[in-house]
């Protein structure tokens, strides 16, 4: 790090264990209300002679699943552990993930429109590209790579994936 604002921003938080903690509980705590209201809205009794009802056990597991949440929701909002203040993530470290978040993000959604061993093999030269490797090297690795995967998959294993318009121009 030679620039003196990526050293300042690498020390900087953008949010600690604490505010994560109560985050997921929130998110997990809101999941399992939905799930309980369709369970009861598909019904969740044990009817004498037929057994549960199709809502019977993911009631349950929701019900437990909102419990534990709400538990680790009071604990993160009334801990006085030192770890709670920690760093969960720096800009640095965000900025690492959010380069490979976008383009992978970019290779799901291009899999419909190019089929899977196409977008493959663009993101995987692409990301070598970017990682410094040597262009021809990158291509030859990511056509090479998706030519495995074509192989091992629609060839082998019989399993076929979505492909796209190159697949169909050479009859695949």
């Amino acid at each position: 790090m030679n620039n003196p604002n990526e050293e300042a921003e690498a020390g900087q938080a953008l949010v600690t264990n604490r505010t994560m903690d109560i985050v997921t509980a929130l998110f997990f705590v809101a999941l399992a209300a939905i799930f309980i209201w369709d369970c009861m809205r598909i019904g969740f009794n044990w009817a004498e002679g037929q057994g549960p009802a199709s809502g019977f056990f993911p009631f349950y597991i929701s019900l437990f699943m909102g419990l534990a949440s709400l538990v680790n929701l009071q604990r993160a909002v009334m801990r006085k552990e030192p770890d709670g203040d920690e760093v969960f993530v720096t800009r640095t470290s965000m900025k690492r993930v959010l380069f490979v978040l976008g383009p992978t993000a970019a290779y799901v959604f291009a899999i419909q429109y190019l089929g899977i061993y196409v977008s493959s093999a663009i993101f995987i030269t692409l990301f070598m590209i970017a990682s410094r490797a040597a262009v021809w090297r990158a291509g030859l690795i990511g056509f090479g790579t998706a030519l495995a995967l074509f192989m091992m998959f629609e060839k082998w294993f019989l399993v076929p994936l979505p492909k796209g318009p190159v697949e169909a121009m050479l009859g695949f």
